[in-house]
C-alpha cells in the first residue's frame, strides 16, 4: 500500500525543522563579526593558538592561502619552555581546534529560502615531526575569518598572549566585534542564553550568580587591570529572575598623552 503525503505537509515539517535549527543562536554565525562568539567551548590555551592562526591573515590574503607556523615559535610566543610536554600541548591544541571549530552558517538561496551550511573553520591542519604546522581555512569560513581579523586585531598579538583567562579573551573579541571604528565606548547586549553560549559553549550552563562571579567578574577584573578599561554592567531581569545583561565597555583613549 502506498501512502501519498502532500508536498505542502512535507514542506511544513521541513520548515519547522529548519526553524528549530535556525533558533540555535549559539551555533549560527550569521555575520562576520559573530565568529567572535562561536568558540566558547575552547580553553584559554586553545583560544591563544587560534588567535595565533588568525594573525597570519593579512589584507592581501587569498582563500587558497596555506599558512605555515612553527610549534617552537608558538611556544616562545606564549612564554613557555621548549620541552616535549609543551610541543605535545601545541599538537593537542591543534587537534582540538580541528575537532571543535565546527561552523553552522545561516545561508539563503536567491529565492529567499533559508538554510544552514554545516562546515568547519579549517580545511586542513598538517602537523609535521620537525614542528612545522601548515593550515588552511575552509572556503566557507574564510570571509568570516577575514572580517574578524580586520575588526578584532586592533589588539597586538603580544597583548593577547598576556591575557590568562579564556573569558577575558572572549570578552576582548566581543568588544572588538561590536566596535565601530575608533569609538571608545562599546555596548554588548544579550540574553542569559546568549552570554552563556558565547563564554561557555553549547553544553555547560550555570546559575546567573555563578556565571557573573566565575565568568563576567573574572574577565572584567583582568581586562581592567591589564588594559585600563572599565565596565558598566546592567542586569536585565524579568521579575526577580536574571534574563540577560547589557555591558558597556569604556576603553582607554590611547591618543591622549
Amino acid at each position: 500500500m502506498t501512502i501519498n503525503i502532500p508536498n505542502n505537509r512535507i514542506n511544513t515539517k521541513a520548515s519547522k525543522s529548519m526553524s528549530a535549527l535556525l533558533s540555535r543562536q549559539d551555533y549560527l554565525v550569521v555575520q562576520g563579526n559573530d565568529l567572535a562568539r562561536a568558540f566558547g567551548n575552547l580553553t584559554s590555551f586553545q583560544h591563544k593558538i587560534l588567535d595565533y592562526c588568525f594573525s597570519f591573515v593579512k589584507k592581501d590574503s587569498q582563500p587558497i592561502d596555506i599558512y605555515t607556523a612553527s610549534a617552537l615559535d608558538i611556544i616562545h610566543h606564549l612564554g613557555l619552555t621548549a620541552s616535549g610536554t609543551n610541543y605535545q600541548r601545541v599538537g593537542e591544541a591543534f587537534k582540538v581546534l580541528n575537532e571543535k571549530t565546527a561552523l553552522y552558517l545561516h545561508i539563503q538561496r536567491a529565492n529567499g529560502t533559508d538554510g544552514i551550511r554545516m562546515t568547519q573553520l579549517f580545511d586542513n591542519i598538517d602537523f609535521y615531526e620537525d614542528g612545522k604546522i601548515e593550515f588552511r581555512f575552509s572556503q566557507s569560513a574564510v570571509p568570516y575569518v577575514y572580517e574578524l581579523r580586520k575588526n578584532f586585531y586592533s589588539f597586538k598579538l603580544r597583548e593577547l598572549a598576556n591575557i590568562k583567562s579564556k573569558y577575558s579573551l572572549i570578552m576582548m573579541k566581543l568588544w572588538q566585534a561590536n566596535k565601530m571604528g575608533n569609538q571608545l565606548d562599546v555596548t554588548i547586549k544579550g540574553t542569559m542564553e546568549d552570554w552563556q553560549s558565547w563564554f561557555l559553549g553549547d553544553r555547560k550552563r550555570w546559575s546567573a550568580g555563578r556565571f557573573k562571579q566565575r565568568v563576567l567578574d573574572v574577565a572584567i577584573k583582568e581586562l581592567g587591570d591589564k588594559l585600563g578599561c572599565w565596565f558598566l554592567i546592567k542586569t536585565i531581569k524579568s521579575g526577580v529572575r536574571v534574563v540577560g545583561y547589557e555591558i558597556t565597555i569604556h576603553g582607554k583613549d590611547t591618543r591622549r598623552p
